[in-house]
């Protein structure tokens, strides 16, 4: 197939990722790139090599663009996507698929009504990593998934992130700026969430920044930022999940692990691409390691639009779809909603869970 011509809106910390890895991928090609600041993005055009580096109203009139990869912060997601499909391109955006449940519906439906394709990071369940784990567990190794565990417990990101206030703002918090990778990876390995519960809570009003080169700047907090919460999957399984920035001793928790009636996966970090997976068979006294049975197990971040792209061509579904991340976007407002309410949040959407990858993508897709 021809390379897909991609124009990428955002050029932040996160962009660097995309900008390398888009000159990888078979299918894809980055030709414009676009930011508030313009001389930040043409700073970025030239670092990577892409021929221009220009204004948001230049790129999204671009005859030549097809697809555009939206980076922006949290608050601009649904307006760039949705501004991206009026002028005609397919999007693909950085998580969470927005702010509201209503936007994030907004931009589906605009979509569908223009033909075009939404996808949506994470794509990192789309690594080697999870999609060993997706193996295994249609081919029954720990039997019937019975429950499921997950785990995000981290300071905040004022001391290592250059400009951190967002992430205590709407759209910003533990769950939202992490939670999407433990979700999404739990419905691609469970199915869909039924219902939720939850408990929220802001431990800390203000936080000071220590990095710089904002170092000393105080954020007031508008978020919560420990939220426990409870998830009924449609197939009856029960997943327990914690996402805090609260955790200032650090913490000796597994990210996921997954229980069946037949034994005990331990997941790998679902914001990495690669390993390491432990099985446990009942009655087993030891962890045994698993080797990864797929590619894609290093930093691959963009894999998710590159399958967009391919999946146009091909006329099949993507699997990083606007669909899925929809749900995980709606099982975050439910467990703030729970908490809130004092009661279940049962969900409205479905997703199916995606297509396992092919085992040999790597190769055929580099």
């Amino acid at each position: 197939m021809d390379k897909v011509k991609v124009g990428i809106i955002g050029c932040g910390n996160i962009s660097a990722i995309y900008f390398k890895n888009c000159k990888l991928y078979r299918g894809l090609e980055v030709v414009a790139c676009a930011d508030l600041d313009v001389a930040r993005a043409q700073a970025r055009a030239e670092e990577f090599g892409v021929p221009k580096g220009c204004s948001v109203d230049e790129l999204l009139a671009d005859p030549q663009i097809d697809l555009v990869i939206n980076l922006t912060i949290p608050a601009a997601h649904a307006e760039i996507c949705q501004r991206a499909l009026l002028a005609g391109k397919h999007v693909y955006v950085e998580k969470p698929l927005a702010v509201t449940r209503e936007d994030g519906r907004k931009t589906l439906e605009l979509a569908k009504e223009k033909g075009l394709r939404v996808g949506c990071a994470p794509d990192t369940f789309l690594g080697g990593g999870i999609q060993t784990c997706i193996k295994l567990i249609r081919d029954g190794w720990i039997g019937e998934p019975l429950a499921a565990t997950a785990f995000m417990m981290a300071r905040g990101p004022e001391g290592w992130h250059p400009d951190p206030v967002f992430f205590y703002k709407t759209g910003g918090g533990p769950m939202f700026d992490m939670g999407p990778y433990y979700l999404t990876a739990l419905v691609a390995m469970l199915g869909p969430i039924n219902r939720v519960a939850g408990m929220t809570k802001t431990s800390f009003p203000e936080r000071r920044i220590t990095s710089e080169p904002k170092y000393g700047q105080m954020i007031q907090v508008d978020i919560p930022t420990h939220i426990a919460g409870m998830l009924e999957f449609d197939s009856g399984a029960i997943g327990t999940i914690i996402t805090s920035f609260d955790i200032m001793g650090g913490a000796n928790l597994p990210r996921i692990e997954i229980y069946g009636s037949a034994g005990t996966l331990s997941v790998p970090d679902p914001n990495t691409f690669g390993g390491p997976i432990q099985f446990r068979r009942k009655g087993a006294k030891e962890w045994a390691p698993i080797p990864l049975t797929h590619g894609f197990a290093e930093n691959s971040r963009s894999v998710g639009a590159l399958d967009m792209a391919l999946a146009i061509a091909e006329n099949r579904p993507h699997r990083a779809s606007g669909d899925l991340a929809y749900h995980v976007l709606e099982a975050m407002h439910g467990f703030h909603d729970a908490s809130n309410q004092g009661s279940h949040y049962e969900m409205k959407s479905k997703c199916a869970s995606p297509e396992p990858m092919p085992m040999d993508a790597d190769s055929l897709w580099l």
